[in-house]
């Protein structure tokens, strides 16, 4: 279905009874990402899927500032209201994690637990995040003049997704090429100029308020995010740090099964 959150039409689809579990997917991802456990979960959740402002099926407006962090969690807020939701979990991936950390440090009272996979609380010196602005302008403006198959070329060699050359079967890395090459330009660019690691706020100041059941998830050879989520940890009042083996910055791509695992058990003992 299509919601119109704050004047932007939102693509959201919703699965199974339960407690609500809100997914947020990564950069040049959509709601599609989280299909795969959609039969696993529902059984036990009532699963809220979204495309995040400028991927998939949402709408792309043109204005890159409607896409601060800050702003689609107020989307997000208007999205649980329109759905009679009062409180929910949230399970966010990346770009989709530092939303989700985002939504619960502005609105903890809506939140039940928070699990983030491969996610930080952003950058800790305005001098990170300035050099951060730069390079995310720089390849939005690339995005723009290249066109998405010259930048989703770009983006699959990055060290970031290394592991999953080998990870991933053939099928499976083919199948994310192509989802990768349904999202628009205009979409990628102003989510990159908008709500870019270097854009958002520092949250890791606030991660002390936080009270609520916090997991952290890092793959075992994604070194740069099991490092930020160890220290993540330590600032959290009531988290759980897990590092998974054989896996990179793709943990519920590159090892789905044990993911799948991981998130039901955590969510029951914690809900």
């Amino acid at each position: 279905m299509f919601l119109n959150l704050n004047g932007v039409e939102y693509y959201v689809e919703v699965h199974g009874k339960g407690e609500p579990l809100l997914l947020l997917h990564g950069f040049t991802g959509s709601g599609k990402d989280w299909h795969p456990f959609i039969e696993q979960w529902k059984t036990d959740f009532q699963l809220i899927v979204v495309d995040i402002i400028g991927h998939g099926k949402t709408e792309q407006p043109a204005d890159h500032a409607r896409y601060s962090i800050e702003a689609v969690a107020n989307d997000l807020v208007e999205m649980l209201n329109l759905l009679n939701i009062n409180h929910t979990s949230i399970l966010g991936y990346s770009m989709g994690g530092r939303l989700a950390l985002t939504f619960t440090v502005l609105f903890q009272e809506r939140v039940r637990a928070l699990i983030l996979e491969s996610s930080s609380p952003g950058l800790k010196t305005n001098e990170e995040q300035e050099d951060r602005k730069t390079k995310d302008h720089s390849l939005a403006d690339k995005i723009e003049k290249g066109g998405i198959e010259a930048f989703v070329d770009f983006w699959e060699r990055i060290p970031l997704f290394a592991s999953q050359a080998t990870t991933l079967p053939p099928d499976n890395r083919e199948s994310l090429r192509k989802a990768r090459l349904q999202n628009q330009p205009l979409g990628l660019a102003n989510s990159l100029r908008g709500m870019g690691t270097g854009e958002q706020p520092s949250w890791w100041s606030r991660l002390k308020e936080l009270t609520i059941p916090v997991l952290l998830l890092a793959g075992e050879w994604d070194e740069k995010f099991c490092n930020i989520n160890k220290s993540m940890n330590v600032q959290l009042n009531n988290s759980k740090f897990v590092i998974v083996n054989d896996a990179g910055h793709a943990i519920h791509m590159e090892q789905p099964s044990i993911f799948g695992k991981i998130i039901i058990d955590y969510l029951k003992d914690n809900l």
